[in-house]
């Protein structure tokens, strides 16, 4: 039986939970919707007889998801995942999203493109109009290289510098050894410009704008789920 939901957060994460079948290889994300979620398969997994085995997007997931007795394995060990569910930042009307603000971009991204289904999970207060709104989008850079990343960022009308770490004394430094740059962007330069701007900028590892990889989003308002499906993911 289901925990009673304390929050949004949880009551969506609960239900992507169910969704998950005997069997299946799940990637799990970070963040706290992202832990309730965790929580959920764990308790599935002792008191359902429920048996996964689940990759984690970054080391806190990891050590999250080993505490509660749940088979954590690396993506070197399989091609392709059955399913990944992870919150996110942002999510615009077309199913863009901006993530890492936790700056786990690498391996968030390579378990988005390598899962059957990306089922996102996040409360209505992370529905915008465009990407960008709220947050400045985080751009993995290349230590050696992230002067030239941000001078090309600059020249395209980008704003912005590098992520200090929580005690503001140094510089945050992603799980994979990167630099993490805070930009802002014009807020009329259309999305999918934005996306290849940032793509093809040298020195840049990942960026937070995930694009066109979302299955499903499902958004909790008030204990309602509401499910928005990707056409073209189906």
């Amino acid at each position: 039986m289901s925990l009673t939901p304390i929050n949004d957060k949880q009551a969506v994460a609960i239900h992507a939970a169910n969704i998950v079948k005997n069997g299946m290889v799940v990637g799990l994300g970070t963040g706290s919707t992202a832990n309730y979620f965790i929580e959920e398969l764990a308790r599935r997994q002792a008191q359902e007889n429920l048996k996964v085995t689940t990759i984690a997007s970054s080391t806190i997931s990891m050590i999250k998801a080993q505490s509660l007795g749940l088979n954590v394995i690396a993506l070197t060990q399989v091609s392709e995942i059955d399913l990944y569910v992870d919150g996110a930042d942002e999510i615009t009307p077309e199913m863009s999203l901006l993530k890492g603000r936790g700056y786990d971009l690498v391996l968030e991204k390579l378990l988005a493109k390598a899962a059957k289904q990306f089922l996102v999970v996040a409360d209505k207060s992370k529905l915008v109009d465009r990407i960008g709104t709220n947050f400045a989008i985080p751009i993995e850079v290349m230590p050696m290289a992230w002067k030239a990343a941000k001078r090309s960022l600059e020249a395209a009308g980008g704003m912005g510098d590098l992520r200090q770490n929580v005690a503001k004394d140094g510089l945050s430094i992603s799980s994979y050894g990167s630099l993490v740059l805070d930009m802002r962007f014009d807020k009329n330069m259309p999305e999918e410009a934005l996306n290849h701007l940032i793509n093809n900028t040298p020195g840049v590892v990942e960026h937070g704008i995930f694009r066109g990889l979302a299955s499903t989003i499902l958004i909790a308002d008030n204990g309602k789920i509401t499910e928005i499906l990707n056409e073209l993911r189906k």
